[in-house]
């Protein structure tokens, strides 16, 4: 099993903190193995648009961190990874609620992968779903990241 979701699991223990972010937009971490995360946030009115509902761009990042926690769990200690690409589709509007964000590797090669997240409510009606493109770094470019 690649070490990489071993800090992962640190964070879910409460060993070690989420990263800043997590606590910025209010979303934790609730499961983790490899290749799959589920992220749980809970939207609220501070998560507002001018039209009352959740922004869109608050699940967009949500979304991302759930893609991106799955797909540093297929890294190993000496690779990192950066998002090429990202697109989400919105589905439903969303005001006050606790969102799932599960998240998995669907195609892993050697230097890309792809991963897709679906946003579901508390009833499991599809809110969004969002995918990504990711690029394995190693060498000098993972240092750096």
């Amino acid at each position: 099993m690649p070490k990489m979701i071993d800090g992962i699991r640190r964070m879910l223990a409460g060993e070690v903190p989420p990263p800043p972010v997590a606590e910025l937009i209010g979303f934790t971490v609730t499961e983790v193995e490899p290749g799959r995360a589920v992220v749980a946030f809970e939207a609220g009115l501070r998560h507002a648009n001018p039209m009352g509902t959740v922004h869109g761009g608050i699940l967009c990042d949500v979304a991302d961190a759930a893609m991106g926690i799955a797909f540093v769990t297929t890294l190993q200690p000496d690779e990192s990874f950066t998002t090429m690409s990202h697109m989400i589709n919105f589905f439903r509007p969303v005001w006050e609620a606790r969102l799932r964000f599960p998240a998995h590797v669907v195609n892993r090669s050697q230097n890309t992968g792809y991963v897709e997240c679906d946003v579901t409510d508390p009833e499991g009606k599809l809110i969004a779903k969002a995918m990504s493109t990711c690029t394995v770094l190693r060498g000098d470019q993972a240092k750096t990241r």
